[in-house]
């Protein structure tokens, strides 16, 4: 839809007319220069049509400038967005626990860091509209990723995590408190934090159960995921399976207290034994927090002004560089029709 976005602006049309009438009249000079060859310049418009032309073009580009300064713009089709106002940060356990390959990818034994990386990456790319952050702890807690609405980016960061580059530890209670920091700065209706781990709190400063009662006051929900095998072979001598020996991967795995920080923030606790319960996992947090929360619908707006305003400044130069172009024509002519007396021997053509 074609608008104007200053439509009075046209009330100033009528301008040149008043600033005519209103305004006093220019004195005439009374000095001349008298120019012996006056008859052979060519003229420019003159006449009655000479002046015609200049209010014509004059009016014209008086027009196209009101046209211009009243900011034409072109309304597009109506496109609804969705949206969600959610502030979602995940915390992923990168502590050296996370280098036991008891996960099973494409038949071929993987890491858990592996795993998670693979699963949490399709969950970040698909929470379109959501603010997303990402925290990686170990023996210390930091923020990998503030929270941005550029899911690609929270992906790269998180598929370049290595084990260890936090400490061996894992500050399960840190990490929660730095999320609960990162969220409170943020003006959401909607606080969530995923924590993925697979062990206990071994390090930090801040016990997890403190900083669940933190995130309780905060406002900020915490789903809780608990990641590791029940079941693992360890190879015997030399890699054969001469005294090899089952043993559970997970024996360290602090069930209990992940349990006790989803009940006191209003989440819920999973247990995650490979990768497919983990990508049911976060399917069932996507069905519990879901990305679409209301539609928001805007019009594209394109500004015309160029259009107008080039048209005037094409007009003008053409209006400038016309009487160059009648003089040359002209001067041709003129040029022309003595040559053709020099042929005829002084006679005219």
């Amino acid at each position: 839809m074609f608008e104007f976005g200053l439509p009075w602006v046209f009330l100033l049309l009528p301008l040149p007319l008043l600033a005519r009438r209103l305004l006093p009249k220019s004195e005439p000079l009374n000095s001349a220069l008298k120019v012996p060859y006056y008859q052979q310049l060519p003229r420019k418009n003159g006449g009655a049509a000479g002046n015609r032309w200049n209010l014509l073009m004059l009016w014209l580009l008086w027009v196209l400038l009101l046209c211009a300064a009243a900011r034409p713009q072109w309304y597009g089709e109506p496109i609804t967005q969705t949206t969600s106002a959610r502030d979602l940060l995940i915390a992923v356990d990168i502590s050296g626990s996370m280098e036991t390959p008891d996960m099973i990818l494409n038949s071929n034994p993987a890491m858990r860091i592996t795993a998670v990386k693979n699963v949490v990456g399709d969950f970040v790319l698909r929470r379109k509209g959501d603010r997303l952050g990402l925290v990686l702890f170990g023996t210390r807690a930091y923020l990998q990723a503030p929270l941005t609405f550029d899911r690609q980016t929270v992906d790269t960061l998180l598929n370049e995590a290595q084990i260890g580059f936090a400490g061996q530890g894992t500050a399960i209670g840190d990490a929660i408190g730095l999320s609960v920091k990162r969220l409170t700065q943020r003006p959401a209706d909607q606080r969530v934090l995923i924590l993925l781990t697979d062990g206990a709190n071994t390090a930090g400063e801040v016990a997890p159960l403190k900083a669940a009662e933190l995130a309780k006051q905060a406002g900020v929900r915490v789903y809780t995921i608990g990641v590791g095998a029940d079941e693992m072979v360890q190879p015997g001598l030399l890699g054969s399976r001469f005294g090899a020996r089952r043993v559970n991967p997970s024996r360290d795995l602090d069930s209990d207290t992940l349990q006790a920080i989803a009940d006191q923030t209003g989440g819920r606790y999973f247990r995650a034994h490979n990768p497919q319960e983990l990508v049911q996992i976060y399917q069932e947090l996507d069905r519990l927090e879901p990305v679409e929360q209301e539609a928001e619908t805007y019009r594209p707006l394109k500004s015309l002004y160029v259009w107008p305003l080039g048209l005037a400044l094409l007009s003008a130069l053409l209006w400038a560089a016309l009487p160059l172009i009648t003089s040359g024509v002209s001067e041709l002519q003129l040029r022309n029709s003595r040559r053709a007396r020099k042929r005829n021997g002084g006679q005219p053509a």
